[in-house]
């Protein structure tokens, strides 16, 4: 509820001003994450704005006599009706989340505001949450009803709004500019092609986080009950087009964040994969992550392989979108069971599940008697970090590996991506070089025998392996990734 405090739940801001001291003398930085679409309905901004229609904060946040046919994101109408000051308040996310009005010059002041007073602490840089909302539509229309709800996506509406880049420039200017901090967006809704305005140099970020890739079942609108179809030549072609249109700049490179199902299931969606399976999936994805050009950011779990959880309640699940998802897959006559499987597959607290440190009780990450916010994963007693530890063919071993591996080689680190086999149906090839050396990445992402072609790899020394087992040179064992030198 406040910009420029701590919660006491994470001590006081003399901890924190020591946190940053202490990770400073060991060349570490802590990024902070700004939320600046919108604040808490309990901040004293949208306190004060909600009192009347003249007060000094009065057009601070999005006030309408009327709402439109907006759905929300995480489902149900995006106006709330206010009955002290009556008026609908617009918010592109929850109730309790309030849109801000960037459109006046006074919350952006105050905004930048917020974000010097962390980067005078000594904050590392920011990552900028759905920061592709804050611009509005010049009109506040109806738009075309997409759900068996009767509303229409407000994502569609209003994300990269016409005029968003002017906001941007203008923070980049009174925020960052002349700063040793960096900066990466949260940018749902940036297409591809518009890349080079918002990353890089001349960008308004170092870098944004978009979702060409996660977003491949969800091409014509986020409905977790119908999710669409799509190819391994989908999955590699989108990853290619964040490189190809990065090749000036930088990109980050990631399969998993806290909105996103985990990527052993995300990205291997027609079969439920098991024990070894499970792991080369695993292994082959951290492959792509560690190898493809631009800054590869690794959620906790990821690094041990974390499946979905499996849960048949609807009221377990904290996420809201799981239940606004739920909803409409209700209203769209669907029963139970066939609303919970999207709910399964998709939900966001598929990543927010305690930690498995260890298959003991609460899974090692809070003590035997405690709760936790959510259930553990069941996987827990099987998939954690203390049975991983002194298995060297572990998928935590293996990203330790391969972490070394790319801090050790220049090209995995700021080397040329081009693209290779890019008609293959099976494996995601590219070289990343730099000079005079050269690495070939090839993955095979299907749980078929895939060959390479003779060509480009028959003369070329495998490096790493995900299942050195295999001595072909020239044929790729379902889910095996390799690098060639």
């Amino acid at each position: 509820m406040d910009y420029t405090a701590k919660d006491p739940a994470y001590g006081t801001m003399q901890d924190f001003e020591n946190l940053i001291s202490e990770v400073d003398k060991r060349n570490i930085k802590i990024v902070m994450d700004l939320v600046f679409n919108h604040t808490s309905n309990q901040h004293e901004w949208f306190l004060e704005s909600k009192k009347s229609r003249d007060n000094p904060k009065s057009d601070w946040y999005i006030w309408r006599d009327k709402p439109t046919n907006w759905r929300g994101i995480f489902g149900g109408s995006a106006w709330e009706w206010c009955e002290e000051r009556q008026q609908y308040y617009l918010h592109t996310f929850a109730v309790e989340q309030p849109d801000l009005n960037w459109e006046n010059p006074e919350v952006r002041k105050a905004l930048f505001d917020a974000a010097n007073f962390w980067v005078k602490k000594g904050i590392g840089g920011f990552r900028i949450d759905a920061i592709t909302y804050i611009k509005k539509p010049e009109k506040f229309i109806d738009g075309k009803v997409d759900g068996p709800d009767g509303l229409s996506s407000i994502h569609e509406i209003t994300a990269n709004s016409p005029g968003i880049l002017d906001f941007l420039r203008e923070f980049k200017r009174e925020v960052f500019d002349g700063k040793n901090i960096f900066t990466v967006g949260e940018a749902n809704g940036v297409p591809v092609d518009e890349l080079q305005y918002w990353s890089g140099e001349n960008g308004v970020f170092n870098m944004i986080f978009e979702f060409t890739v996660t977003r491949m079942p969800f091409k014509h609108g986020e409905f977790w009950y119908k999710p669409e179809k799509w190819t391994i030549k989908d999955f590699k072609n989108a990853l290619n087009a964040t490189q190809q249109a990065t090749k000036t700049t930088w990109c980050p490179v990631f399969f998993e964040n806290h909105d996103e199902p985990r990527s052993v299931n995300h990205y291997f969606p027609d079969v439920n994969l098991q024990g070894a399976e499970r792991e080369k999936a695993a292994k082959a994805l951290s492959v792509i992550l560690l190898t493809l050009r631009g800054t590869p950011f690794i959620y906790q779990g990821e690094e041990i392989g974390s499946n979905n959880i499996d849960w048949n309640d609807i009221n377990i699940y904290n996420d809201i979108s799981s239940r606004g998802q739920y909803e409409i897959a209700r209203k769209k006559g669907l029963s139970h069971d066939e609303a919970m499987k999207g709910v399964k597959f998709f939900s966001r607290d598929n990543a927010r599940t305690p930690m498995q440190w260890n298959s003991k009780i609460n899974a090692g990450f809070t003590g035997e008697n405690a709760k936790s916010w959510l259930p553990l994963n069941d996987s827990y007693k099987i998939i954690n970090v203390e049975a991983q530890e002194n298995n060297n063919n572990s998928v935590l071993n293996f990203y330790r590996e391969l972490s070394k591996f790319r801090r050790e080689n220049e090209a995995l680190l700021s080397g040329e991506y081009d693209y290779l086999m890019p008609e293959d149906e099976n494996i995601f090839a590219y070289s990343r070089s730099i000079g005079n050396e050269k690495f070939l990445i090839a993955v095979n992402l299907s749980l078929n025998k895939s060959e390479i072609p003779k060509e480009i790899f028959n003369d070329k020394k495998i490096i790493i392996d995900t299942q050195p087992e295999n001595k072909n040179n020239l044929l790729l064992l379902p889910l095996e990734a390799r690098i060639y030198k």
